[in-house]
C-alpha cells in the first residue's frame, strides 16, 4: 500500500530531490476504485493531480476531501470510497500486509478479502526507501465478487448472525403477502345476475316507475384468513427466532392472522403480534410458551387445535401453514387422524419444512410419513428465497383443490384386496368421516 508523503511538491517529486511516487499511487488508487465499480476516468485523475496544487498534500484529511469530491459521483458509492481510501492510503508496517478488510461496505460470507502485492513481485531493492517504492508499485486487485443481499437470500436461517437477522428482517418486509380472494354470501352493488329491486325502484322514479335502469347485485369477495402453527421444539431451535420474525412480518401484511406455537402443548400467540417491535414480541412469546425448546408432540398439538380452536379461527376458508421439521415423539396414528381432520376443515393445508432445503433430505421420519398424505403443499422454509417462493405461492392459490389419494374412491381391484370394502357410490373413506353428529339429525319434524 502507499502512504501519503509528509513533504511533497506539486510536480510529483519529494522535497529531498528523489523522484516521488504520489502520481503512480493516484493511478493505482483510481484502478482500485474502478475495480470496485466506481465511475472513475482518466480525466478525474488529472483533476485530482491538479487539485494537489491548491490543497496541501501533506494533510491527509484535505487530500481525502479533494479526492472524494472529484472521484465519487454517486451517493451509494461513498461508503465504498471511504473504506478503500482508509485501506489504500495508510502507512504499512511491512512490505506486505495480511490485514483483513470488509469487501468495501458489504459483509463477507466465509472469509475476508486480503490486500497483498501480486505474486512474483520483487522482494525489495537497495536504499532506505526501497520498501516504500515496492509497496507503491505493486498493483492491488480489490473487486466485489458477490452481493451481500444475494448471499443472505441463499444462506440458511440456522447460520444467520445477529446482524444478518436484522438485515433479513428488512428484506422480509419487502415481500408482498396477499392471500387469494374467496366469494362470500353477502351481496354488494355490482354487475351480477341478481336484481336489486330497491335500488331499481329508486332509480326509475324519475321515469314514472317504468323499469328502464336496472340495478344488480354481485357476491362480495373477501381475503382468506391465514393460520400459522409453528414448531418451537428443541429440534427447531436454530430456526425458531427467524420464524418468529417471519410470523411477525406476515401478521402486519395480512389482516386476519392467527398464530400458534407448539412443542408438547399448543399456545396461542396472536395477541403478542400486535407489538410493533419484533424484539419485544419475541421476548413476550418466549415467556408465554412454557414448553419452549422441549419435546415434540405434533399429533397432540393438532388435536388440541382441532377441538378448541378449529371452529373459531378456520371460518371463511382459511389457509393453514404448519411449520415443523416432522420430528415427532407422539403416535403417528394420532397425527394422521388429526392432520386429515384439519385438511377437511381448511381451504389449503401447507406444510413448511426447513429441512426440505437440503437436496439430500427425504421425509423418512414417522411423523412426516403419517402427515404427508393429508398435506396439500410440501414446501421448504430455510432461507429468504424460500419465503419469496412461498409468498408467490400464496398469492396464486387456485380456487379448485386437488385432494390426495386417500380421499378418492378406490378401484375395484384395490377394494377386493382391502379389509374394508367401500361401496361404489361412497366418495370418501368412512374412517375419515367427521365424528361429530348433531342430536337432531335423522329425527322427523
Amino acid at each position: 500500500m502507499s502512504s501519503l508523503p509528509t513533504k511533497a511538491s506539486t510536480n510529483g517529486t519529494s522535497s529531498d530531490g528523489d523522484t516521488g511516487h504520489i502520481l503512480h499511487s493516484m493511478l493505482l488508487f483510481a484502478e482500485v476504485l474502478r475495480g470496485l465499480g466506481l465511475d472513475v476516468g482518466s480525466g478525474n485523475v488529472l483533476d485530482l493531480v491538479r487539485a494537489t496544487e491548491y490543497s496541501p498534500i501533506g494533510r491527509k484529511q484535505d487530500f481525502y476531501h479533494a479526492a472524494r469530491c472529484l472521484l465519487v459521483h454517486r451517493k451509494q458509492d461513498m461508503p465504498l470510497f471511504d473504506e478503500a481510501f482508509q485501506v489504500f492510503w495508510r502507512k504499512p508496517k511491512t512490505r506486505t500486509t495480511t490485514q483483513n478488510i470488509r469487501s468495501m461496505g458489504e459483509q463477507t460470507r466465509f472469509r475476508k478479502p486480503q490486500v497483498a502485492p501480486p505474486p512474483g513481485a520483487e522482494t525489495g531493492t537497495e536504499g532506505g526507501s526501497a520498501g516504500e517504492n515496492d509497496d507503491a508499485g505493486g498493483s492491488v486487485d480489490l473487486t466485489r465478487t458477490y452481493s451481500a443481499r444475494e448471499v443472505l437470500r441463499e444462506k440458511d436461517f440456522s447460520e444467520f448472525s445477529t446482524t444478518e437477522i436484522n438485515q433479513s428482517r428488512r428484506m422480509m418486509a419487502e415481500l408482498t403477502w396477499k392471500m387469494d380472494l374467496r366469494r362470500t354470501r353477502r351481496l354488494i352493488p355490482g354487475r351480477g345476475q341478481q336484481l336489486d329491486l330497491r335500488k331499481t325502484l329508486r332509480l326509475n322514479l324519475k321515469y314514472g316507475g317504468e323499469p328502464i335502469e336496472l340495478a344488480r347485485l354481485t357476491q362480495k369477495d373477501k381475503l382468506r384468513p391465514l393460520v400459522l402453527i409453528c414448531d418451537v421444539s428443541g429440534s427447531m431451535e436454530r430456526y425458531t427466532r427467524m420464524l418468529l420474525h417471519f410470523i411477525h412480518t406476515i401478521s402486519g401484511e395480512v389482516k386476519q392472522v392467527e398464530a400458534f406455537l407448539f412443542a408438547t402443548r399448543l399456545t396461542r400467540i396472536t395477541r403478542y403480534l400486535s407489538h410493533r417491535g419484533v424484539d419485544q414480541t419475541v421476548d413476550e412469546v418466549a415467556k408465554a410458551v412454557p414448553d419452549w425448546a422441549g419435546g415434540t408432540r405434533i399429533g397432540q398439538a393438532l388435536k388440541t387445535f382441532n377441538f378448541q380452536w378449529l371452529r373459531r379461527v378456520l371460518s371463511g376458508g382459511a389457509v393453514v401453514l404448519i411449520i415443523s421439521d416432522g420430528w415427532d415423539r407422539g403416535e403417528p396414528e394420532l397425527l394422521a387422524q388429526e392432520a386429515a381432520r384439519l385438511q377437511r376443515s381448511c381451504h389449503r393445508l401447507i406444510w413448511l419444512n426447513p429441512l426440505l432445503g437440503s437436496p439430500r433430505y427425504q421425509p423418512l421420519t414417522r411423523g412426516m410419513q403419517a402427515a404427508m398424505p393429508y398435506v396439500d403443499d410440501f414446501l421448504p422454509v430455510h432461507n429468504l428465497n424460500s419465503l419469496e417462493a412461498l409468498a408467490k405461492h400464496l398469492n396464486s392459490l387456485s380456487t379448485k383443490r386437488q385432494l390426495g389419494p386417500h380421499y378418492r374412491p378406490k378401484l375395484q381391484e384395490e377394494a377386493d384386496t382391502s379389509e374394508a370394502v367401500l361401496p361404489d357410490s361412497s366418495p370418501l373413506d368412512p374412517r375419515l368421516a367427521p365424528t361429530f353428529r348433531h342430536p337432531l339429525w335423522g329425527r322427523g319434524r
